[in-house]
């Protein structure tokens, strides 16, 4: 039975009208009898990797606290063989597979933290199929599926032109603000020597990400004399302050394209309900794929603030003392795009066209952000099967052979075609 199962998957996988006209570089590819035995081993290996997803989701890696799962994974990918294996200064895990010319390298990466605080349950549940766990799709899976990878090519003695640099990195979530894809190419070792860079992360193979969203943070503080709220009435309030910068910048309509956002997030201060704060904060986000847009609304931003620091100073008596406001930057995701006709778009859509799939285009914040933001060509794709509920406790993946292997068998095809095969 299960040979039988194998041999109608990947006659499904490497048959049929869909491979009459993909881009000649990934018809090569998807045609030739090694490619076939590298997606032999991904369905004959299914049950392994399924069994690395749940090993990889059950190390808990709460934001800034990858360590134990960077560990795990630097392990496994010295049983994989790959070369150079180490975990960075920032935490990254990366493992080197040679190729046969000297050159820039193809980096393919998925993300070790998950957004879940330290203490979350992450024990996988199963249920016929699908598994449950916070974590799973995002991006546990895309882990595991890298190693699946490395063991399909090793197999098939798959030998790729440019080397194939896996890494598992680490703080691509909220707060993390790309730490380690930035570390990597800001003062890693491959900083300046990247020819393509896939980031896994997510299901659908047939989504591409080609448009990175840039993202600007603040926290601002707010701060005055403070005082009682009956016997120092009428002099400044750092909450009028801010309230009033709240609505002005709730005033500003953004340009709908290129789409452009922001949002007054999260606030706090104050220390009772009978008196004048002495500090309040308020942390606000703005995002868009149009750097020059980005910075637009930035500086509309700022002035927005400091105009309510004025009004509120004007307003109200400052005998004890001003209003100011404090700037502290919580987040910068730069934004960037990698175009349609780029090798790395164009090889990724050969790829999807070619086992009957159809190509869907968005704009996202992840790790591809900081390459397309250097010029690096950069994409995010899918890892394979289908999932939801990211971020949250209930997140789920089906691990159903077909759709699942498919979506590897596609990625893999893909990444192929922008390394070169000999």
């Amino acid at each position: 039975m299960r040979r039988a199962y194998l041999s109608t998957l990947l006659a499904l996988l490497i048959t049929g009208p869909a491979l009459a006209a993909p881009k000649t570089d990934v018809a090569k590819v998807v045609n030739s009898a090694a490619f076939k035995a590298a997606a032999a081993t991904l369905a004959a290996e299914h049950d392994r990797t399924v069994a690395d997803i749940i090993t990889l989701t059950e190390i808990p890696a709460p934001p800034f606290k990858e360590a134990e799962r960077a560990k795990a994974y630097r392990a496994m990918f010295e049983a994989h063989g790959l070369r150079n294996v180490e975990i960075d200064p920032e935490g990254n895990v990366l493992g080197l597979r040679k190729g046969t010319r000297a050159g820039p390298v193809v980096v393919v990466s998925a993300h070790l933290d998950t957004v879940f605080p330290e203490g979350t349950n992450v024990k996988v549940r199963r249920e016929g199929t699908k598994l449950y766990a916070p974590g799973i799709a995002d991006d546990s899976r895309s882990l595991a599926v890298l190693l699946a990878w490395s063991r399909a090519l090793d197999a098939a003695k798959i030998k790729t032109r440019s080397d194939i640099l896996f890494v598992g990195t680490v703080g691509e979530e909220g707060a993390g603000d790309l730490r380690g894809v930035r570390y990597f190419f800001g003062k890693g070792a491959y900083k300046d020597n990247t020819k393509a860079f896939y980031s896994v992360d997510g299901i659908d193979p047939a989504h591409i990400t080609h448009i990175g969203v840039g993202s600007k943070r603040y926290r601002v503080t707010f701060k005055g004399p403070g005082g009682h709220s009956y016997g120092a009435f009428g002099i400044v309030n750092p909450m009028a302050a801010m309230g009033k910068a709240v609505a002005d910048l709730y005033a500003i309509q953004p340009p709908t394209d290129p789409k452009v956002t922001y949002s007054a997030s999260v606030v706090g201060g104050g220390t009772s309900v009978n008196s004048i704060p002495d500090k309040v904060f308020v942390e606000f986000d703005m995002r868009s794929a149009d750097a020059a847009e980005l910075a637009k609304l930035e500086a509309q931003f700022k002035a927005v603030i400091e105009g309510a620091v004025v009004a509120e100073n004007k307003a109200r008596s400052t005998r004890v003392g001003a209003v100011s406001a404090e700037f502290t930057p919580i987040g910068d995701r730069p934004a960037g795009a990698t175009p349609k006709d780029a090798a790395i778009v164009a090889n990724t859509i050969a790829a999807i066209e070619a086992f009957g799939g159809k190509p869907t285009f968005e704009a996202s914040s992840t790790d591809a952000n900081a390459p397309m933001g250097r010029g690096i060509p950069a994409i995010t794709i899918g890892s394979g099967g289908t999932g939801g509920r990211a971020h949250s406790i209930d997140e789920w993946i089906d691990v159903e052979p077909t759709a699942s292997v498919r979506g590897m068998t596609i990625g893999l095809a893909a990444i192929l075609a922008t390394a070169g095969v000999d």
